[in-house]
């Protein structure tokens, strides 16, 4: 009986070990992987990029500074956004 105790304990085991793997490569890996290429994206903002805000503001990007990017949205109008709220950068 002891024995069949030791054996279904270390299968446990071993299928905790297996959950715990695929957790990783299903959830942990490519959320890390997303926040690598966000990260990427933000630091490569050039005057000249036309982005899009988390809020839906599409414009061309005029100036970047350390934690604000100048953004114009039409003729003569700029603002101010946060560059974390850059939601992404537009193929043109």
């Amino acid at each position: 009986m002891a024995e069949t105790t030791t054996t279904s304990s270390y299968y446990l085991l071993i299928w905790l070990g297996i959950f715990v793997v695929m957790m990783y490569f299903l959830s942990i890996r490519p959320q890390q992987q997303e926040q690598r290429r966000r990260a990427e994206m933000l630091r490569n903002l050039h005057p000249g990029d036309k982005i899009v805000s988390e809020g839906g503001l599409v414009g061309v990007i005029t100036k970047v500074e350390d934690n604000v990017v100048r953004v114009r949205v039409a003729e003569k109008t700029e603002v101010e956004i946060w560059k974390t709220k850059v939601a992404r950068v537009l193929k043109e």
